[in-house]
């Protein structure tokens, strides 16, 4: 079988017809609607995998089921879509049943066929034809194995094409897939960033440093003075700068918002990708980041907890 595949895809390497992608993409970016995408039995279980595949990646798609469109289903379809029509004889019955009511419709057709002459090819506007040069490499000769590979080599040529044309990127992709982890990876600061998190000046009283730790819920606070950065106070900051009042024989309640503080705090631009602010966090042992505009003025802050509940880490 993998001899058959190979077969297969090394010839549709050499013989694609590129202008012919070029055309039908400069066409589906055109397009007012939707990219709808059929094929019956195996044919059909590829299209639903591409039409994922467009949809994703910044083209509006759905599968429709050939069986049920001929039964009211078809209404889903409308003038402004275009349809990407699955089938390896070009010949199922389904699907060649469809088609004059999608041409009727005047909507434009692509087809991924083996069979140019077909019924399907010939209705089509654009036809993208591989060929299976050591057959299907079933061992009984019936079940689809290389077509289906090639239809799908196909779908992931022509969404790849419109992603390029598209100029499709990672921050659409990462909205696209806002729950999933390839998405949460493409995620940037400013996504997950606390835009309003406790804030005190150099001289606050230690009462007033606890109670805005205490409200904010971050287990931090920066402290701030003019809207310039001068440190950060953590839940650990506080513990040792009463250890160390402790020691000297201070009064913990005479300390400031200065006393508590960690100068020169550890901070991260908005537009940093997430994963490269949890790398710094790992890295340096710290549970939150401040987030800095160039001119260094506070415009958040990103905690470990935003990391883990959107799966960056």
């Amino acid at each position: 079988m993998i001899k058959a595949a190979l077969s297969a895809l090394t010839d549709l390497q050499g013989n694609w017809d590129a202008a012919k992608v070029g055309a039908w993409a400069e066409a589906m970016l055109a397009l007012k609607g939707r990219l709808v995408l059929t094929g019956m039995g195996k044919s059909g279980l590829i299209a639903q995998k591409i039409a994922a595949t467009f949809a994703s990646t910044g083209t509006p798609s759905f599968f429709l089921h050939p069986a049920e469109a001929l039964h009211g289903d078809l209404g889903m379809v409308t003038p402004e879509d275009a349809v990407l029509a699955l089938s390896n004889s070009g010949e199922s019955e389904e699907v060649v049943r469809i088609l004059p009511s999608l041409l009727r419709l005047e909507v434009p057709i692509a087809a991924l066929t083996s069979k140019p002459e077909s019924s399907l090819g010939r209705a089509a506007r654009w036809t993208f034809l591989y060929r299976m040069p050591g057959g299907e490499g079933c061992p009984l000769d019936l079940a689809p194995m290389a077509s289906t590979t090639l239809q799908l080599i196909w779908g992931d040529v022509l969404a790849a094409t419109l992603m390029d044309r598209r100029g499709f990127s990672r921050e659409g992709f990462a909205m696209n897939h806002p729950a999933g982890s390839l998405g949460a990876r493409l995620l940037k600061v400013e996504d997950l960033m606390h835009k309003d998190w406790p804030r005190i000046g150099p001289d606050a009283a230690t009462t007033e440093v606890l109670e805005a730790i205490t409200a904010g819920h971050l287990g931090m606070a920066t402290v701030e003075e003019g809207g310039r950065l001068l440190g950060v106070i953590s839940d650990g900051d506080i513990r040792r700068a009463f250890k160390a009042a402790e020691r000297q024989g201070r009064n913990p309640l005479d300390l400031k918002g200065a006393d508590f503080m960690s100068s020169n705090p550890i901070t991260t631009k908005p537009d940093t990708m997430a994963v490269e602010a949890a790398a710094r966090m790992e890295a340096r042992k710290v549970t939150f980041l401040v987030v800095a505009g160039e001119d260094g003025v506070p415009e958040g802050v990103l905690h470990i907890h935003d990391l883990l509940s959107h799966k960056v880490l």
